[in-house]
């Protein structure tokens, strides 16, 4: 059950970052600014949060297989839409926020679904294994739309990503079966479903929440920029024509940094979850300040620059993941994943954007300081993460 909701995940992620994958090609063909591009890597966040805070609770009420289906399909229709009609800017946005609103109602709500149907005792693992898979899916959109990209062009790209939907929900359907909610939960309004206060209270909920939306500013702003960076850099090198592409660059990166997620969660249960989840954070910080003054290196050493960056803002993914789940109270648990998922996504759709707005008043990306300078916004995130974690804590958090 644990690989098939990791598989379904992961295919379903595959027009994640179909976008950022070709965003210089997009730029050149609407005449995208940096800033329009920023914002369309980041109005796919924005529906994911529009959506994600009423889908993830709901799961308390109702059986989360029900959401991850119905939104497998929003998913498959908004990548499709966007290959057959897209033309520009604005019809960008429309599809791809649609399309944030379909991992909205299966990443948070499929791993529900999966610690709804083991013992607690498989949990830990599972719960690495699933989050670990997320930074797969983001790998293998990388990878995958520049591969179909170079055979048969962008909107055959989105179109396999619309099939990866698809295959996502075959793999709920017949995996997961149909499990019964409490009678209590079922019966639960609207009002009681929408009430986070109770989950927000909690300190240690709190703190890890605080953690993540700090995680997903950094590792999204990173990833939506990365493809165009590493462009940038092969712009000022003359590298032999077998270089990989920077979208090859990326998935490495990914795979890389999906392994780290899951050592991180073992870090975690062996030194204690806040410890490791700050130690990583620390080092992440410092490779960012480091990342956009390191692109007159050789490409390969920017591409190796930043596949060591992916393994440390995605590290700490699964450790974060775990502190909230059981920080929080079994019944509460939709409600605290909710706003976690909420948070999270919400510093991701910001942290796009601003990272494309730093580009454009710093020089428009045409110098190593203004890469320089957006890194540098994106390590703070990280900072501000570590420093959040600080303070009195229980054992093994």
């Amino acid at each position: 059950m644990i690989f098939a909701m990791c598989a379904a995940q992961v295919c379903g992620m595959l027009g994640v970052f179909a976008f950022p994958a070709l965003l210089p090609h997009f730029r050149e063909l609407w005449s995208l600014s940096n800033s329009q591009a920023g914002w369309i890597n980041g109005i796919y966040f924005v529906g994911y949060t529009l959506a994600v805070l009423f889908l993830t609770s709901l799961t308390d009420r109702m059986d989360a297989r029900k959401i991850c289906m119905a939104c497998c399909l929003i998913g498959f229709l908004a990548n499709l839409g966007f290959a057959m009609a897209v033309n520009g800017f604005w019809l960008a946005l429309l599809f791809r926020a649609f399309a944030g609103l379909g991992l909205a109602g299966t990443f948070i709500p499929g791993l529900k679904a999966l610690i709804d149907r083991l013992p607690s005792s498989f949990h830990p693992r599972a719960v690495s294994f699933y989050t670990a898979s997320f930074g797969l899916g983001l790998s293998l959109s990388f990878y995958v739309t520049g591969l179909i990209f170079e055979g048969f062009g962008w909107r055959i790209a989105f179109g396999g990503a619309a099939v990866g939907s698809l295959v996502a929900l075959v793999l709920f359907f017949f995996m997961l079966t149909p499990r019964p909610v409490d009678k209590d939960q079922a019966k639960a309004s609207l009002k009681e479903i929408l009430d986070f206060r109770p989950a927000w209270r909690d300190a240690q909920t709190r703190s890890y929440i605080l953690a993540y939306m700090c995680h997903m500013w950094e590792m999204f702003a990173a990833r939506s920029w990365m493809v165009a960076f590493l462009a940038f850099s092969l712009g000022l090198h003359e590298v032999a024509k077998n270089h990989p592409a920077p979208t090859t660059v990326m998935a490495v990166a990914g795979i890389f940094g999906t392994i780290a997620s899951i050592l991180g969660g073992e870090l975690a249960v062996r030194f204690g979850r806040r410890r490791a989840v700050r130690g990583i954070m620390a080092i992440s910080c410092l490779t960012a300040l480091s990342m956009g003054f390191a692109a007159h290196l050789p490409y390969l050493a920017v591409a190796g620059l930043c596949i060591f960056y992916t393994v440390f803002f995605q590290g700490d993914s699964a450790a974060i993941h775990s502190g909230v789940i059981n920080a929080a109270k079994p019944e509460r648990r939709g409600s605290a994943m909710a706003l976690q998922s909420l948070g999270g996504f919400a510093a991701a759709s910001v942290g796009t954007v601003v990272a494309g707005v730093a580009l454009d008043l710093s020089g428009g990306g045409l110098t190593a300081w203004s890469w320089g300078i957006t890194f540098g916004i994106m390590g703070l995130a990280a900072l501000a993460g570590n420093l959040l974690l600080r303070g009195s804590k229980p054992p093994g958090t």
